[in-house]
């Protein structure tokens, strides 16, 4: 599963959308936002698991993800709300802004 991230403040994606709905399992951030110092410099981006539950189709489907996630030590609370942590994503780089 590909998420595109639109937005982020403090570490915390505020606005994404789903590019590729396959495999809920392993999903993988794309960021395509301004990041400000301390948006994502120390520490990973967090997606609500609320939204992670809304973007692969429900918790029948997002169940035995998080089952996993949890196991992975991938979910942490933050601010009294639930996270999937994302260490690792990958800055979106527009074409026409590649290096010959």
């Amino acid at each position: 599963m590909r998420i595109r991230v639109l937005s982020v403040f403090e570490h915390v994606v505020y606005h994404c959308w789903v590019v590729d709905p396959v495999d809920p399992e392993r999903p993988m951030l794309e960021v395509d936002a301004l990041l400000r110092d301390g948006d994502a410099d120390s520490g990973p981006l967090l997606l609500s698991i609320a939204d992670y539950i809304a973007m692969v189709g429900g918790l029948e489907i997002a169940r035995p993800c998080l089952d996993r996630f949890r196991e992975d030590g991938r979910i942490i609370d933050h601010l009294g709300v639930a996270h999937l942590a994302f260490p690792l994503w990958t800055p979106v780089v527009e074409p026409d802004s590649q290096p010959d």
